[in-house]
């Protein structure tokens, strides 16, 4: 059965998550929709993109991911068709792609499908719709888009070595209150080599440990780790890291080797 997912800023109280999904099956009824999320806060590019990133992998190969975060018409921005790793991705061209890809995608397409009118402001339920069943059901991206070679770039924060430091930052605080961070683990196991650490964040708070588990603590002990997401997070065992450590998006950490 064919694959839709979608990654959106629709939320679940409003008529425009059940104007997408019943977009989509109108199309395509035999459709498997599967929600990523539709709470990204609105027009967050960068949360977007961290999830997406980090959850598409999981699905088999010729999904196809729909993104709807900053999609509202506009004539300065590109609707886009994505091949890449064998997963197919439909959306706006507002600098998510480049958040999320660390290659080069295989294919890429300007979508060319007429819009109605009556979804002139909601492109979401009208192209990126057609645009998704379309490959769903075996469609190419050839037929629905011309050739192009690049996406918008969007900059994120990246740690930054010095001498036997990794400066690094906040990048998302997920729903348990784990605070997540911009320093992955083969960065970090590229420049430990082996060396203990000590990490450094708000409030003079430092840990030492790295931690295979949540529970590897007592409840209430602070921790760090690698999660699925491969990036280092600081929690706390049935804790909220973020408010008790006073840890918020773009707070800095730094680790020092010994």
């Amino acid at each position: 059965m064919a694959i839709i997912t979608l990654t959106t800023d629709l939320g679940d109280k409003d008529i425009y998550q059940a104007a997408l999904k019943g977009s989509i099956y109108k199309l395509l009824p035999t459709v498997n929709i599967v929600d990523i999320t539709n709470n990204v806060a609105a027009f967050n590019v960068q949360q977007a993109a961290f999830i997406l990133k980090n959850s598409f992998y999981y699905f088999p190969d010729g999904t196809v991911h729909l993104i709807g975060i900053d999609t509202v018409y506009n004539t300065q921005t590109r609707y886009l068709a994505i091949r890449y790793k064998n997963h197919y991705f439909v959306g706006a061209d507002n600098g998510i792609f480049s958040l999320m890809f660390n290659d080069e995608p295989d294919e890429i397409v300007e979508i060319n499908i007429m819009q109605d009118l009556k979804f002139l402001h909601f492109p979401l339920a009208d192209i990126f719709v057609k645009a998704a069943c379309h490959l769903a059901n075996g469609g190419t991206l050839a037929e629905i888009g011309l050739p192009v070679t690049s996406v918008e770039n969007k900059m994120t924060l990246q740690p930054v070595i010095e001498k036997n430091i990794i400066k690094g930052a906040v990048i998302y605080i997920d729903s348990f209150q784990n605070v997540i961070t911009n320093i992955t683990k083969e960065f970090f196991n590229r420049v430990q080599q082996g060396r203990k650490f000590v990490l450094y964040f708000k409030r003079n708070e430092t840990i030492n440990h790295l931690s295979w588990h949540y529970n590897e603590v007592p409840e209430g002990e602070k921790l760090c780790l690698f999660g699925i997401s491969d990036h280092l997070e600081i929690a706390i065992n049935k804790g909220n890291a973020s408010g008790l450590l006073g840890l918020n998006l773009g707070d800095s950490v730094i680790i020092d080797f010994q």
